[in-house]
């Protein structure tokens, strides 16, 4: 495709691509706490200068789960301001909205909606850091979804199968099949690749005619051996696919040769990590799409603080180092701040004429001082450029690789099969990392011996990343209740020796199931949701029967109270609320006073009847910190509660980066051969086609089908 206005046509979608907005990050810092907003209302504004279509982002508009409300007022008031407006939709949707956004309480395209008034439709699919939690399973995006600002689409409905159903979008003669799928852990995402439990469907209809285009939210890179998704995983009869999560700025498509799709990956609009990736030229991209061909125009940020990175490693330096030198360290502290001089010098240089440009770049030296360096004091350090640098607290960065120690009465050590960690990777820490890694080195006497460590390690990150406080406590006694079922089916007698080994067995039997064991995890977390509601619940029914039944909770008098006052109850003080007085006895009615009960989860009963009424005391729960033989005595005498589940039904004129490149997504002869070209007969798949898990629909087969299932399993030409 050429390039310029005459290429924008009635048969051209014209769409702005931008990931990893993250309104609010460092919100409350007093320099950088307004550069995501700036940015923002930049990326809107060219939208709006270029009159694009719609607005496609590829997740994390938001950097917190729960984002400020300063952060979703200054979202909400820029959204309104450059999305809403009289300009016309170019574009119809063919597709059922219910399906597209079936989780959502109005399932259809927002510019559709009587009621809204809508320029410019965003898409966005959720990322790691906006994804939905909590007892409903909602998202900052679902907020904006509900206001009509935004089209949330692209969410998981289930944890056991995905199937990824296309926005289908037309404009004159062009169509687009708009495939989405919002951050998913990525070891849990990888798991379902290989077991081929994730689906992409297509349309029956001139399946070849369509322009697929793929939306996701996962790592790129290999972090380790699970943690990624290979682009091998990805369907081949994808035209392009839009890489959020990944912040370094690759937006130009990319061919896999394998796959023979291409790979956008726009990266971050703002930086949230000192690191090189971050320091490449921030742009957002102007999407041309007319049949199967396609063009990606290049446009930087105007807006976003300058970051420059430099590595130095002392040992490269013997000549200028001297590690036995007593003024060495004297040496590299006057070494390092020649070089931040340098980077400001060049920072200034570049911002000449770009007023838009925050005046205070970002800077870091990362020195590697290993060798026998010692680092200089960096606060000291930093202090001399306070008011010339955005990040004056961690301008300097000392790092050095761990060196292999000879352990002594060890011999013949082989250094070379010794790995080496990349630094990248060390600087890596997950919650769940660490929980294994403490049960690892820790003594026997504090091991677990119930519980595993990948699921208590996923237990305290739900705790820490998305707040869930009853996600530990339900996971412990989730698996408390099924190793009881597990004793009581092998029918065990009641002896610590004999229960400890069963228990042991059965622990090692689940690390060994990962699915099972995964399955555990996300049981114990719709539980603590549920637990959640269940809590609300029983609040707001108290309060809203006040008009029918007056409730005391009242505990029995001690025996030794005398005659008269046997059988009789006393109302006792806690933290739940309940109808009736202090102090007050059963026979006192006719006021409506609040009083405090042991309300929440207590077994109680109250029965108003005339003016009759009779108590139950309390249950006493037996203590957190029972044994696992006790628990097990009295289970034989309560039955376990049953889990319960949740169903959530410009043109650029300048530098080399303005650069337009244009792609032709030819129809491929591999793909084609094994594709139907007509609509109006099927064939039974061959061999080959089954292989690629390609299903052709026979000729009973229910005419309102829109879709036909292509599995996402790899094709059989490899």
């Amino acid at each position: 495709m050429s390039s310029g206005n005459a290429i924008d046509d009635d048969n051209t979608f014209k769409i702005l691509i931008t990931t990893d907005i993250h309104l609010g990050y460092m919100e409350k810092d007093a320099i950088r706490g307004n550069d995501t907003f700036v940015t923002f209302k930049e990326i809107l504004k060219i939208a709006e200068e270029k009159k694009v279509d719609f607005i496609l982002m590829g997740g994390d508009l938001f950097h917190d789960n729960k984002p400020s409300r300063k952060t979703l007022h200054a979202c909400i008031e820029q959204l309104r301001k450059h999305c809403m407006g009289d300009r016309p939709i170019q574009f119809e949707v063919l597709s059922d909205q219910s399906v597209n956004f079936g989780f959502s309480r109005f399932p259809w395209v927002n510019y559709q909606d009587t009621n809204m008034n809508i320029s410019i439709p965003i898409f966005s699919i959720h990322g790691n850091h906006d994804d939905p939690t909590g007892a409903d399973g909602l998202c900052a995006l679902d907020i904006l979804s509900c206001a009509g600002l935004i089209n949330h689409f692209g969410r998981s409905m289930s944890v056991e199968k995905i199937e990824i159903t296309p926005l289908l979008l037309q404009k004159g003669d062009t169509k687009i099949a708009l495939y989405g799928l919002g951050a998913i852990p990525d070891e849990r995402l990888y798991r379902m690749f290989i077991n081929k439990q994730v689906m992409m469907l297509r349309p029956k209809e001139d399946e070849d005619n369509w322009f697929n285009l793929f939306v996701v939210h996962q790592n790129r890179s290999k972090h380790g051996a699970t943690n990624y998704i290979p682009e091998q995983f990805l369907d081949d009869f994808i035209d392009l696919v839009i890489w959020g999560h990944e912040h370094e700025c690759k937006i130009a498509p990319a061919r896999n040769e394998q796959q023979l799709f291409y790979v956008s990956q726009p990266g971050s609009s703002v930086v949230t990590s000192l690191s090189p990736g971050e320091a490449v030229k921030k742009h957002v991209g102007i999407l041309r799409i007319k049949g199967k061909k396609m063009n990606m125009q290049k446009v930087p940020l105007q807006t976003v603080r300058q970051f420059f990175v430099e590595d130095i490693v002392l040992a490269d330096n013997p000549d200028l180092f001297n590690p036995d030198n007593p003024k060495v360290t004297q040496k590299i502290e006057n070494f390092c701040l020649e070089k931040v001089e340098t980077l400001l010098e060049n920072a200034e240089r570049e911002r000449l004429g770009n007023h838009l440009q925050p005046e205070k770049p970002l800077v870091r030296l990362r020195v590697d001082y290993s060798g026998g360096y010692e680092p200089f004091s960096t606060l000291r350090f930093s202090q001399k450029f306070v008011d010339r640098v955005a990040n004056p607290k961690d301008v300097v960065h000392f790092f050095r690789h761990k060196e292999q120690k000879d352990k002594k009465g060890e011999e013949q050590i082989n250094f070379e099969k010794l790995v080496k960690k990349p630094a990248a990777e060390g600087m890596t820490l997950r919650v769940e990392d660490l929980v294994k890694q403490y049960f690892e080195t820790a003594e026997k006497n504090v091991q677990l011996s119930l519980l595993t460590e990948r699921g208590m390690g996923e237990a305290v990150q739900e705790f820490v990343d998305k707040e869930e406080k009853d996600a530990i406590e339900e996971l412990v006694k989730f698996q408390l209740e099924k190793t009881q079922r597990f004793l009581k089916e092998r029918h065990i007698d009641a002896v610590e020796e004999t229960i400890d080994e069963e228990i042991r067995v059965f622990r090692d039997s689940r690390k060994k199931n990962m699915s099972e064991e995964d399955e555990e995890v996300r049981e114990a977390m719709i539980r603590a949701r549920a637990n959640r509601s269940e809590t609300g619940d029983a609040a707001s029914t108290i309060s809203g029967d006040e008009d029918d039944v007056d409730i005391e909770i009242l505990e029995p008098m001690d025996v030794d109270s005398g005659g008269d006052d046997e059988g009789r109850m006393v109302p006792s003080r806690g933290r739940g609320r309940a109808r009736g007085g202090r102090g007050q006895n059963s026979s006192t009615r006719g006021t409506s006073r609040r009083g405090r009960g042991r309300g929440g989860k207590d077994q109680l009963e109250a029965r108003a009847s005339g003016s009759t009424r009779s108590y139950k005391p309390a249950v006493t729960t037996p203590a957190k910190n029972m044994s696992i033989i006790d628990a097990f005595k009295s289970a034989r005498h309560q039955p376990s509660r049953a889990a319960t589940k949740k169903t959530f039904s410009e043109d650029i004129e300048e530098d080399n980066s303005d650069v337009e490149i244009s792609y032709t997504a030819t129809s491929r002869a591999s793909k084609a051969d094994q594709r139907t070209s007509s609509i109006s007969s099927y064939k039974r798949p061959s061999q080959s086609q089954s292989l690629r898990g390609v299903n052709f629909d026979d000729d009973d087969e229910d005419e309102y089908d829109p879709f036909q299932t292509t599995s996402s399993s790899r094709r059989g030409r490899r």
